[in-house]
C-alpha cells in the first residue's frame, strides 16, 4: 500500500536524514517565543484599549 510505505519512509527520512537541535537548544528557543508572544499580547491589548477608549469618547459626543 502507498501509504503505509510513505509513512515508513517519512520516519525514516526523520529519523536518519534530519539533524535536530538538542533539547536545551529547544527549551530556550521556547522561552524565548514565550517572552515575544506575552509581549505582543500586551501591545496589542494596550492598542485595543487606546482605540477602546478613543471609540467611547467619539461616541459620546452624539
Amino acid at each position: 500500500m502507498k501509504v503505509i510505505k510513505y509513512i515508513k519512509d517519512s520516519f525514516e527520512e526523520l529519523s536518519t536524514k534530519m539533524t535536530w537541535v538538542s533539547w536545551k537548544e529547544a527549551q530556550k528557543s521556547t522561552v524565548v517565543v514565550a517572552i515575544f508572544t506575552i509581549i505582543f499580547a500586551l501591545a496589542v491589548f494596550v492598542v485595543d484599549e487606546a482605540f477602546k477608549s478613543v471609540l467611547v469618547k467619539y461616541f459620546e459626543l452624539f
